[in-house]
């Protein structure tokens, strides 16, 4: 629905301002990449714990610090999904706004 305008030196294309039913639509999709997000996330985490366990059976690292390390990475992985969530309802917030 964008239709630009050429007045010779610049090209300008404007831009409408959002219906409420593009916002909502803009909401999902950025609910989707928040998604998305979380999962990469949780999946590295994944990859982290399979390393630690492997480490562990093999002998070099300790069960005790195979706790603390698999620990760690629960933390890490809870602190960046919560960034996720908050990023999320900032930028719902802000979509939403009128």
């Amino acid at each position: 629905g964008l239709s630009p305008q050429d007045d010779g030196q610049v090209v300008r294309i404007p831009i409408p301002s959002l219906t409420e039913e593009r916002r909502k639509d803009l909401v999902k999709l950025i609910s989707t990449f928040a998604e998305e997000g979380r999962v990469h996330i949780r999946q590295v985490r994944h990859d982290m714990l399979k390393v630690i366990k492997e480490q562990e059976k093999e002998g070099l690292i300790p069960g005790d610090d195979s706790k603390h390390l698999q620990t760690d990475a629960q933390k890490l992985t809870d602190k960046y999904t919560g960034q996720i969530e908050e990023m999320l309802k900032k930028k719902t917030a802000e979509i939403m706004e009128v």
